[in-house]
């Protein structure tokens, strides 16, 4: 079986003439068989790609970073043992990950980026606002120990959450505010977010929930569950492992062992979360897309890719502008 080389990866840049880059992007990935999702925009890079070979994959990164606009990425990697995304796809955006909040450019203004090794230190001082800047579902699969929980759908929901909730300087008690997300581009916009309105100590963990996971020994970590990933891994634990998680297909969450073990839960078709959110027809819908993917398998084709879930986790994806399958 192929394993396939991971990686996400994005960078905040001046990106002006991030147009001329796409037809050149997606083929020099299709010319090395490499799959997954490139969002480009004037403020910079994005995106989550996979390949079968390591040498391809280093190739796709030297051309990226070969970009004079690019430069050096932000890079993690990690490994999936089956083809994780259908095809490769680079988007022209007006934002690498949608906030929707005219004039917030991290090219500018930026929080502290804190190593992992640095993390556990910060986020445990009572001092310490700690935020998670990922959707709700991301944070109900796993989060760190004392977070708050913005309970967003889409990243455009969190300028009004940290509005109502933290305010300018002084409205609230929080003294340091850290925050943090899967790769680290939501957490760093969102430190920019609130330098703009006059934070002076905003920090967010650099390289994000997969750096620490990576970095940081299971028996000194404060981080409790899973880290959602958007592809078909599901859910990422220590050392980047594969999670117990699966995915429901009909709304795109992870799927606990717990959850895998309810009389809701059909593989394709339903969990707990999402059993009284769809028609009947739209379930019969999804028992036969279910039969033909089981049939695909059996006759050794692709399997579900990202792009053969329903609309609420494309939603979900699309609504982030993060990368249709991406993770950030």
């Amino acid at each position: 079986m192929t394993t396939y080389t991971v990686a996400a990866l994005y960078k905040f840049t001046a990106f002006p003439d991030f147009e001329s880059w796409q037809e050149k992007i997606r083929d020099f990935a299709n010319a090395r068989e490499i799959c997954g999702s490139l969002l480009i925009a004037s403020e910079g890079i994005n995106g989550t790609i996979a390949g079968p070979t390591e040498t391809g994959m280093r190739e796709m990164i030297d051309y990226l970073e070969a970009i004079s606009a690019i430069g050096t990425l932000e890079v993690k990697y990690s490994h999936a043992q089956a083809k994780p995304f259908k095809r490769m796809k680079v988007r022209l955006k007006e934002e690498i990950v949608r906030m929707g909040v005219p004039g917030i450019d991290p090219n500018r203004t930026v929080g502290t980026y804190v190593d992992p090794k640095d993390w556990n230190k910060l986020i445990a001082d009572p001092e310490t606002l700690v935020i998670d800047t990922r959707n709700s579902f991301e944070f109900d699969m796993g989060t760190f120990k004392g977070a708050v929980d913005p309970e967003t759908r889409t990243f455009r929901e969190f300028p009004g959450w940290v509005d109502q909730h933290v305010g300018k300087p002084g409205e609230r008690n929080a003294k340091k505010i850290a925050m943090f997300c899967t790769g680290g581009i939501r957490c760093e916009k969102a430190t920019a977010y609130l330098k703009e309105m006059g934070h002076d100590e905003v920090y967010h963990l650099k390289g994000g929930i997969l750096k620490y996971l990576e970095d940081v020994p299971q028996e000194e970590s404060l981080w409790q569950g899973e880290c959602f990933v958007f592809d078909e891994r599901v859910g990422i634990k220590h050392g980047l492992e594969l999670g117990e998680y699966v995915s429901c297909h009909a709304c795109g969450r992870g799927v606990s062992p717990e959850g895998q073990t309810s009389e809701n839960y059909v593989p394709g078709v339903s969990c707990d979360y999402c059993i009284d959110k769809f028609t009947e027809n739209d379930r019969e819908r999804f028992r036969q897309r279910q039969l033909q993917l089981e049939l695909a398998k059996k006759r050794g084709e692709a399997g579900m890719g990202p792009e053969a879930r329903p609309d609420l986790l494309r939603e979900h994806r699309e609504a982030e502008d993060m990368q249709e399958n991406g993770e950030g």
